[in-house]
C-alpha cells in the first residue's frame, strides 16, 4: 500500500468489545505511516475499525505545485452528519446531496460511538485533537437529555493526552458552562463579517451572540479559538473585518485565528439552492473554486496586518488556502511547515 508516496507499514490493535458481559468481537485499530507537511515521517492512528467514526482526515496530498491546498491530516470523530443552520455554501450540501435528509442532523448510534472512542483513548499513544465538527455542527443537538457535550467531554476528561474540538456557529453553550473539568477541550466558534452572515448565514445565531458565547467560555477556563471563514470580498470588506476583529478583541483574546476565504466544490454548488455567493469564484484549485489570488492575499494580508498593528496578536494560519498563498504571505511570519491552525496543536 502507497501513501503520499510512502510505503506504508500498517499494525492492527485487536481490543475486545463487550456488549452486556459477553465477547462479541474485536476492535481493530489501524496505523499508517504519514509523511508531514514538515517533511517528517510519522506512523498515525488512521482510523478506528472501519472509520465510520474514527478516521484521518488525508484527502488532501502533500503540496507539490503552487496551486496544491495546504491542509494538515487531522482526525475526525464521525458522531454524526448534518447541521441545522443551512448556510448558503455549505460544502455538506454537497457531501450529502445524495441522502434523502439532505443535511438534516442526524446522530450516529452513541454506544458505537463511545465504544470507538475509548478504544481509541486506550491505544493511541501520540497526542491527537479529535474534530467532532468536520460533518456535523459539534453544539446542533445541546438541548434536551442526550445533549453530545454531556456525552463526550467526561470521556476525554477521564485522560489527559487527547483532546475534543468542538467546531460551532451555535451559541448553546449551557451545558458546556456546567461542564468541569473540562481541559481537554477545544471550542472553536466559525464567524465572519456581520453583513456577510446576514447574507448567506441566515438560520446561524447572529454573529455578536456567537462571539458572547465564545468569551464566556474563555472566561470560564475553556481554550476558545475562532475561524474566520470564508472570507467574502464585498464593498466595504477591509472595514467590514476590521470591525469583527475589534468585535471579537473586545471581549476576549482567543487562543488562535484560522482564516479561510471563499470556496466552492462543484458539488456544493450543484448541491445548493442560493447560489448568490458563486460570482465571486474565479480560480480551481485542487479543493474547488477560489477568489482570485490577488483579492484573497490581500484580505488575509489585511486582517494578518491589523491583528498584528493594533493587538500585537500573530496566532494566526490560513484554511485550504495554497501552497503560493502561503509563500506571498511568507514576510508575515506565514509557513505552511509549522501549521498551527484550527484543527491541530
Amino acid at each position: 500500500m502507497v501513501n503520499n508516496g510512502l510505503l506504508v507499514k500498517e499494525r492492527i490493535v485487536e481490543y475486545p468489545q463487550f456488549e452486556k458481559g459477553a465477547l462479541t468481537k474485536k476492535i481493530k485499530v489501524c496505523f499508517d505511516s504519514y509523511r508531514t507537511l514538515d517533511g517528517k515521517s510519522k506512523v498515525l492512528i488512521s482510523r478506528v475499525n472501519d472509520g465510520s467514526i474514527i478516521t484521518r482526515f488525508d484527502k488532501t496530498p502533500l503540496p507539490q505545485s503552487s496551486t496544491d491546498v495546504i491542509c494538515p491530516h487531522f482526525v475526525e470523530l464521525k458522531w454524526a452528519y448534518g447541521c441545522p443552520f443551512d448556510c448558503s455554501w455549505c460544502y455538506l450540501k454537497g457531501t450529502f446531496r445524495f441522502r434523502p435528509e439532505g443535511i438534516k442532523p442526524t446522530v450516529k448510534d452513541l454506544e458505537k460511538v463511545k465504544l470507538h472512542v475509548q478504544t481509541f483513548l486506550n491505544e493511541v499513544q501520540e497526542p491527537e485533537i479529535l474534530n467532532t465538527g468536520e460533518l456535523a455542527d459539534s453544539l446542533m443537538i445541546e438541548n434536551g437529555s442526550n445533549a453530545f457535550s454531556k456525552f463526550i467531554i467526561p470521556l476525554f476528561e477521564a485522560q489527559d493526552r487527547h483532546k475534543v474540538l468542538f467546531v460551532t456557529k451555535s451559541n448553546n453553550i449551557k451545558n458546556l458552562l456546567e461542564m468541569n473539568p473540562h481541559n481537554q477541550v477545544i471550542v472553536s466558534f466559525t464567524l465572519n463579517a456581520l453583513s456577510v452572515a446576514e447574507s448567506w448565514e441566515r438560520k446561524a445565531p447572529k454573529v455578536l451572540d456567537r462571539i458572547k458565547a465564545a468569551a464566556e467560555l474563555d472566561k470560564a477556563g475553556y481554550e476558545v479559538r475562532v475561524r474566520i471563514d470564508p472570507m467574502v470580498p464585498m464593498d466595504n470588506w477591509e472595514e467590514l473585518y476590521r470591525e469583527l476583529i475589534d468585535s471579537v478583541f473586545s471581549k476576549f483574546r482567543p487562543e488562535r485565528i484560522t482564516f479561510g476565504s471563499l470556496r466552492g466544490l462543484q458539488s456544493t454548488i450543484n448541491g445548493t439552492k442560493d447560489t448568490s455567493w458563486v460570482h465571486y469564484l474565479k480560480e480551481t484549485s485542487n479543493w474547488g473554486k477560489k477568489i482570485d489570488f490577488k483579492t484573497r492575499f490581500q484580505m488575509y494580508s489585511s486582517v494578518a496586518t491589523y491583528l498584528k498593528k493594533k493587538y500585537k496578536y500573530d496566532q494566526i494560519a490560513l484554511c485550504k488556502e495554497t501552497k503560493a498563498m502561503w509563500s506571498a504571505l511568507g514576510g508575515l511570519g506565514m509557513d505552511y511547515k509549522n501549521i498551527k491552525c484550527n484543527c491541530v496543536w
